[in-house]
């Protein structure tokens, strides 16, 4: 399916209960059939509360933008920079800590024009590089980024919830 033009929307506090929704429903459609429910709902139970949403969006060191089609909601992206970064806190790096397309705009080029302002974002403010973690065992998402020119660098660990996963560190050089 050819590209379709979306908007992007930063996100503001006024839109914490939509921000909410999306990241649970969008969680636990890409994961929630390859992982065990209770781990699934342990982790959703801390990472999606109100409160949770409501602090990331607080945060001036991350911002969250809504992937508009028309006037339909079809996805969102988190970026984080400086301390909001999950690790490095490099002042020279812009991360992506979540990117998700709801399930029936796939195949639109969303998810690639979310990461293309990822990296246009990092570029405007001359960082060094843009770098994500990604499950090591979602293979399509693997694929996406390295079509993007992301490698993989590194490991570690993620907790959902007793299950100690590991997601894959990949970065895409800029300078």
């Amino acid at each position: 399916m050819a590209e379709q033009s979306i908007t992007i929307k930063q996100a503001t506090i006024a839109d914490a209960e939509t921000l909410r929704l999306l990241s649970k429903e969008t969680f636990y459609h890409f994961f929630g059939l390859l992982n065990d429910k209770s781990n699934m709902d342990s982790y959703a139970s801390i990472a999606f509360t109100s409160q949770k949403i409501q602090s990331e969006l607080n945060n001036p060191d991350s911002r969250f933008y809504f992937a508009q089609l028309g006037d339909q909601l079809a996805g969102y992206i988190k970026l984080n920079f400086g301390s909001a970064q999950t690790e490095f806190q490099d002042n020279h790096s812009l991360e992506v800590e979540r990117i998700y397309v709801l399930a029936e705009h796939h195949g639109k080029q969303i998810g690639h024009q979310l990461l293309n302002f990822a990296i246009q974002t990092a570029i405007a403010k001359g960082f060094h590089y843009v770098w994500l973690g990604v499950w090591e065992h979602n293979h399509k998402a693997i694929s996406f980024y390295k079509k993007h020119d992301f490698k993989i660098f590194s490991s570690h660990p993620f907790m959902l919830g007793e299950d100690k996963q590991t997601d894959l560190l990949m970065k895409k050089e800029i300078v």
